[in-house]
């Protein structure tokens, strides 16, 4: 796949220079933490390689469905902006021309098991500090290098349930249920992508890189607000409230005639909006549900009597009402719902340009806007124009090629 997306209707050169333009960044990540965080930083104008082994990126085959090209749509919805390479770190040719790459690299990101680049002689510290101390070392991982979990192997969804986050998530019915989202890794990618900004500021007052470490251990603790506050000053154990809030209330999933919504009413004026529209005036009469914390004490009663006066009513309109009062509430949207609504088109959050379909970035600037720039790669598609900028002449790729250090796909079966 080739060619570039236009996120405007200005030509290229029309537009001002990414907030990164200038930034280089190795990527060997995979999956998905790792090569989100790299697609945020390409879609603010760095230059971003992509190394894959020579199986893929897993995502290339998490599918269906299926592009074009045979990569999933997993891969594509955290590849773009990336030009692609293959190489075998396995091999001692390898090692040396990711070196060589880091010549001019700003930025490393591997999300690795902890220990595999020590392995093979490219550890942080002992190896590439000295070698490149302006080279910013994101490493993502589910634990960390030490302690009694350090280089273990983590996914989502075992630290949604290893952190509590499932144990909050859910209802009687269902039980400790896992987000619908991979959310840890989510904001892992978010985390690693903070902390590469944080020291390229550093770095510009310092002249110095440094290590940025992420783990979707401590994402996922960094996720129980408000549920650890709660617990560390009561001692009461957080149990499943289905959509409903532990701190708020009216705050949860309501049913009307055609469809749900949720509701989510943080203060008394907002409660007394919402009574005086529904027609429970006198509830605003009642002691129970004169403050949010008394209405927090008699949310089952509470909630009963909400039911009943929005069932005969219509989500659209029961929203479109509040809103314009200044009440919080929203449909429950489906995804292509979601993703069809008029205001998503126009925060350039859908995209749909060449054959590709995306998420936009949630990070705008007013001078310096995201580029919407390469489609997702196939695989290995830039590895020569890459190594051409490195210095490698086309006697020196082939060679490479030759001894597999330079793997084609699909790979090889034995």
């Amino acid at each position: 796949m080739s060619g570039s997306l236009e996120h405007a209707v200005h030509a290229p050169d029309a537009r001002p220079p990414g907030a990164l333009e200038g930034v280089r960044v190795i990527d060997l990540s995979r999956v998905l933490a790792g090569p989100l965080c790299t697609q945020m930083l390409a879609d603010q104008g760095a230059d971003v390689i992509k190394i894959e082994p020579p199986g893929g990126d897993e995502t290339r085959t998490l599918g269906p469905p299926i592009n074009a090209d045979g990569d999933a749509a997993y891969f594509t919805a955290v590849n773009r902006g990336k030009r692609a390479v293959a190489l075998d770190l396995s091999l001692a040719g390898g090692r040396d021309v990711l070196l060589r790459l880091l010549e001019d690299a700003d930025i490393l990101v591997e999300n690795f098991i902890p220990g595999t680049m020590a392995k093979w002689g490219l550890d942080y510290e002992a190896d590439l500090k000295p070698r490149f101390p302006q080279l910013i070392y994101c490493a993502i991982s589910g634990f960390g290098q030490d302690g009694p979990l350090g280089g273990l192997p983590g996914y989502d969804a075992i630290l949604q349930a290893m952190c509590g986050l499932m144990s909050v998530n859910g209802d009687a019915a269902s039980g400790p249920t896992r987000i619908g989202i991979p959310i840890v890794d989510h904001l892992t990618g978010y985390t690693a992508q903070s902390g590469i900004l944080l020291a390229l500021y550093h770095r510009a007052r310092s002249g110095r890189g440094q290590r940025v470490d992420a783990t979707l251990f401590d994402t996922a603790l960094s996720l129980l607000v408000p549920h650890a506050a709660n617990w560390m000053h009561t001692q009461r154990t957080p149990g499943l409230l289905g959509s409903a809030h532990p701190n708020i209330a009216p705050y949860d999933r309501f049913a009307c005639q055609d469809g749900a919504i949720f509701l989510g009413i943080v203060n008394d004026r907002q409660f007394r909006k919402f009574c005086d529209y529904i027609g429970l005036s006198s509830l605003q009469q009642d002691e129970r549900f004169s403050t949010n914390r008394l209405r927090l004490q008699h949310r089952d009663v509470l909630r009963v009597a909400i039911e009943e006066a929005l069932i005969t009513r219509t989500r659209d309109a029961v929203c479109q009402d509040l809103m314009r009062l200044g009440v919080p509430v929203g449909p429950v949207n489906s995804v292509p719902e979601a993703l069809e609504l008029a205001h998503a088109r126009h925060r350039g959050m859908r995209i749909d340009r060449d054959g590709y379909h995306g998420i936009g970035t949630a990070t705008r600037l007013s001078d310096a806007p995201m580029r919407l720039g390469r489609l997702p790669p196939a695989y290995a598609q830039h590895t020569d124009e890459v190594l051409r900028e490195a210095g490698l002449d086309d006697t020196h790729i082939a060679t490479l090629r030759e001894q597999g250090v330079l793997p084609r796909w699909p790979p090889s079966t034995p």
